[in-house]
C-alpha cells in the first residue's frame, strides 16, 4: 500500500478495518477502508446487488440547526423545498454557490420545526457549517448551528437481506424511502440511542445507522456478525464508488463542484424552484430559462475497456464534446460504464467515444441508471 499522510483523520472503527485486512485510503481527508481481504472490490460489490453490504461512512459529515425557525433559515438557504417533508422524513439537497455551483450535497433529517440534522459530505462538512453561519449572522438570526463531525458514526446497510440483517440485530425498518426514526435499542446488554433512516447510496433497499460515536463498535459488531450470517460482507468504499455509478449517482468531486451548476449536473429534481429564495437561485434560474452549456449523461462501453474519469469524450468526427465525471467497470453487467458532462446537442443513444491514452473507446449514450433500481423494493 503507498505511503498514508500522518495527517488524515481516523474514523472510530479504524483498528477493525485494519485488524480484517482493510486496504485503506483517503477518502475526503479521512483514513478509510477501500476494501478488504477475501475477495476485494467486485465480492464486495456482487454482495451488495445479491445479498447484503455493509459499510463504515462515519466520514461523512454531520451537522445540526437548532433553535426557533431552524428549517425555514435552512430553507432559505438550501436549494431543496424542506415544506415538501414532515418530521421523520429526510431530503436530499445542496448547498450552492452564488452562480449555482454545488459547494456540496447533503441529507437533511427533519426532526422538528426547530430541529434540522444535516449530513454533508467529510471533506465540505466545515464549509457547508461556516456558509450556515455566515448566513445567520447575516440574517441576526438566534440559532445553534453545530459542527458534530466527530459525533457520530454512520453505518449503511444495503442490498436484498437488508431487512434481515436489521431485524436481527433489532433495529427498526422505516418503511417509507427517506424516512427516519430516532431510537433507543439494546445491543450488546448496552442501551444505545441512534437514528435509523431508509436511505442509501447503493441502488437497494438500504438503511444507514447513525450512532454516537462511543457506541460505534458495539453496534457495529452486532451488523457486521448479522450481515456475515445473511451471506454478506463487510464493503469497502471501493464498491460504493461502483454500485453509485452503475446508479448514476452523482459524487461531489466529480458530477458535482464548484465548478459545475446543478442543471449541468441534471440535479435540478432537487432544487424548489418556486421557493422565494435559496443561495445561487437567480443564476441557476437563468441557466435553467437560457439553457445549461453542458448536461450530465450516462456512456456505456460498446468496445472492451473500462472508462475513467477525467478523460475526453469524442464526436464520430473526433471532435471533443466533453469530458467524463466518473468511469469504472460493472460488475453487475460486466461492462465499461461513465458518467459525462458533454454538449447540449449530443443525444440518446449517439455514437461518441473516450480517448483513453490516444486509444478509442467506443461507447453510446444512454440514460442512467445503467441497472434496475431497488431502493423502494
Amino acid at each position: 500500500m503507498s505511503e498514508i499522510s500522518e495527517e488524515l483523520l481516523l474514523g472510530p472503527l479504524h483498528q477493525w478495518h485494519v485488524d480484517h485486512g482493510a486496504k485503506l485510503a483517503d477518502f475526503g481527508g479521512w483514513l478509510m477502508p477501500l476494501q478488504y481481504d477475501g475477495g476485494g472490490v467486485v465480492a464486495e460489490h456482487t454482495a451488495v446487488r445479491t445479498s447484503v453490504g455493509l459499510f463504515d461512512v462515519s466520514h461523512l459529515g454531520k451537522a445540526e440547526i437548532r433553535g426557533a425557525g431552524a428549517v425555514a433559515f435552512a430553507n432559505r438557504c438550501l436549494s431543496n423545498d424542506l415544506s415538501r417533508i414532515t418530521p421523520g422524513s429526510a431530503q436530499y439537497t445542496l448547498a450552492l454557490t452564488p452562480e449555482g455551483t454545488v459547494t456540496d450535497d447533503l441529507i437533511a433529517y427533519l426532526r422538528a420545526d426547530d430541529d434540522l440534522f444535516l449530513m454533508p459530505n467529510a471533506a465540505n462538512n466545515t464549509a457547508v457549517v461556516a456558509a450556515l453561519v455566515a448566513a445567520r449572522d447575516a440574517e441576526g438570526a438566534e440559532l445553534e448551528i453545530l459542527n458534530l463531525h466527530n459525533e457520530f458514526g454512520v453505518f449503511a446497510v444495503q442490498g436484498p437481506q437488508a431487512n434481515a440483517v436489521m431485524e436481527a440485530v433489532g433495529l427498526p425498518q422505516p418503511s417509507a424511502y427517506m424516512s427516519f426514526v430516532d431510537t433507543t435499542v439494546t445491543i450488546g446488554g448496552q442501551e444505545i440511542s441512534l437514528t435509523v433512516c431508509r436511505t442509501g447510496y447503493t441502488g437497494e433497499i438500504g438503511y444507514e445507522v447513525v450512532p454516537a460515536w462511543a457506541d460505534t463498535a458495539v453496534v457495529w459488531a452486532a451488523l457486521a456478525e448479522a450481515v456475515e450470517n445473511a451471506g454478506g460482507r463487510a464493503a469497502g468504499l471501493g464498491a460504493r464508488d461502483t454500485l453509485r455509478t452503475e446508479m448514476g449517482y452523482a459524487l461531489h468531486g466529480h458530477e458535482l463542484s464548484t465548478g459545475i451548476t446543478a442543471v449541468e449536473a441534471g440535479v435540478g429534481w432537487a432544487v424548489g424552484w418556486k421557493k422565494e429564495s435559496f443561495w445561487g437561485k437567480d443564476a441557476l434560474a437563468a441557466q435553467k430559462a437560457d439553457g445549461a452549456p453542458r448536461k450530465s449523461v450516462g456512456l456505456l462501453a460498446t468496445d472492451r475497456g473500462v472508462p475513467r474519469a477525467g478523460v475526453d469524450v469524442l464526436d464520430a468526427g473526433g471532435t471533443v464534446v466533453g469530458h467524463t465525471t466518473s468511469g469504472t467497470f460493472s460488475p453487475t453487467l460486466g461492462n465499461g460504464v461513465a458518467l459525462a458532462l458533454v454538449d447540449p446537442t449530443i443525444a440518446l443513444g449517439d455514437a461518441l467515444a473516450l480517448d483513453i491514452r490516444g486509444r478509442r473507446l467506443g461507447v453510446t449514450v444512454v440514460k442512467p441508471p445503467f441497472v434496475q433500481v431497488n431502493v423502494k423494493a
